[in-house]
């Protein structure tokens, strides 16, 4: 969907274990673990049911939510808050009821994707109702964050999953390049935890970050959330 999404020789084959990793997660927790982290590469939120963008090929979180209901959970919700709106999660669940998507992200007012992600886009058909958009303006930090995220985990308490799905993009750090929101380190380990305290079976697949030194440590504050 764009011009910005290379596929050289060795795309497919870490794109599909990009998508393995999910999966492993996924089962990891369907199968009892409290919360698992799948260290994905290439990222996957961009990516639809029949088109790849936005430097993803395989949609992960889409994959790891879809293998939680095959495995019998009935009801999977996905919190995307990568800085990017996850428009091909968005589009792939967009008229089911069994999955909830809600997403914290740039206003597409003024970010990429653009033609998605706006707060009124919120399903159709079965899925009416099931997808949930907060886009927040440059410069957002620590406080308008959680309280957006508040938002849409109370909307995913109120859906009643059997199992979430975390989207985490690092891109929403004060010093990524291509980014313009201004989280700190120390910030995610307050929002992880916030979501770890709902206590719901958690599967995190990681989505963008692309400050490459500081990435490591902004996933380790992450996790050291949970």
């Amino acid at each position: 969907m764009d011009a910005t999404t290379p596929i050289t020789a060795d795309t497919w084959t870490a794109a599909y274990w990009s998508a393995q990793t999910a999966l492993a997660a996924s089962r990891a927790v369907v199968s009892g673990d409290r919360a698992a982290f799948a260290l994905c590469r290439p990222p996957g939120h961009h990516a639809g049911a029949d088109y790849c963008g936005g430097y993803c090929h395989l949609n992960v979180a889409a994959i790891a939510a879809q293998a939680a209901r095959d495995a019998g959970c009935a009801r999977v919700a996905i919190l995307d808050i990568d800085y990017h709106h996850g428009n091909g999660t968005q589009d792939i669940f967009w008229d089911r009821d069994d999955v909830f998507y809600a997403s914290v992200h740039a206003d597409p007012a003024t970010d990429y994707p653009f033609f998605w992600g706006h707060a009124d886009e919120r399903g159709e058909g079965a899925g009416a109702g099931a997808t949930l958009n907060l886009p927040l303006p440059h410069g957002t930090r620590l406080d308008a964050f959680r309280t957006a995220q508040a938002t849409a985990l109370a909307a995913i308490a109120a859906f009643v999953p059997d199992l979430l799905v975390v989207s985490f993009g690092a891109d929403t750090w004060e010093g990524d390049p291509i980014s313009h929101f201004a989280l700190t380190t120390a910030d995610y380990r307050v929002l992880a935890a916030d979501i770890a305290a709902c206590g719901w079976p958690t599967a995190i697949v990681m989505e963008g970050g692309y400050a490459i030194d500081a990435l490591g440590h902004n996933v380790a504050s992450f996790l050291a959330g949970f």
